[in-house]
């Protein structure tokens, strides 16, 4: 099965991508643990963690094909193919680097990049993106997301991140969101793997209702 085809099937299992921003390499086994019992498929440690590829490591090896995990705030080529070697296949970045996707796409990972304008969004899916990132949130709304979803190939997946609860993702279902990154409500650190797995239930029991 390729990374492609086991992201498709994560996806489709729970489409919330935990973003543990600021873990540490020491917690994150437990952290995993808490989030993959909650029924989560896709974990992203951002690499402005402190030793995230470490933590990605840890990740691919304890969870092997019960979640599909990788990196988020990936800017370089570099950083790729460091991802790829601890075993990580997300690619996720704040940004639309066409240099950044290409390398993910031509190695077989699965690029998530951030993207904010129908431009953009164009941009990097020419360049090989299998999902997009609506960065941030915040900056836009349903109505943006459905009007993009107007001109975009209907399959394409696009991921609202950035204040998202699970009280705040039916607007953007309906508006066309398959799914979202899940930053700050999920996890922030300092917090332990029960208060994680607690957001993590409640995150999954709000997406039937907003399906």
């Amino acid at each position: 099965m390729t990374n492609l085809h086991r992201f498709d099937a994560a996806f489709a299992a729970c489409p919330l991508v935990a973003i543990l921003r600021g873990v540490r390499p020491d917690e994150i086994e437990a952290i995993g643990d808490a989030l993959v019992e909650a029924g989560f498929t896709l974990i992203e440690v951002p690499l402005n963690s402190p030793d995230p590829f470490a933590s990605i490591e840890l990740l691919a090896r304890r969870f092997g094909d019960r979640a599909v995990v990788g990196a988020g705030t990936v800017l370089t080529v570099e950083d790729v193919l460091r991802v790829e070697a601890t075993g990580g296949t997300l690619i996720i970045a704040p940004n639309a680097n066409p240099a950044v996707i290409s390398a993910a796409a031509e190695r077989g990972l699965v690029a998530m990049p951030g993207i904010a304008t129908p431009t953009e969004a164009f941009a990097a899916l020419a360049a090989g993106a299998a999902a997009l990132k609506l960065f941030p949130a915040e900056a836009a709304s349903p109505k943006v997301l459905k009007a993009m979803r107007a001109v975009l190939p209907k399959d394409v997946r696009m991921l609202p991140v950035g204040g998202i609860t699970p009280e705040a993702m039916g607007p953007w279902r309906e508006a066309g969101a398959a799914g979202f990154g899940l930053g700050s409500a999920l996890y922030a650190p300092g917090m332990t793997a029960a208060e994680v797995g607690e957001r993590a239930r409640a995150f999954v029991a709000a997406l039937p209702s907003v399906g």
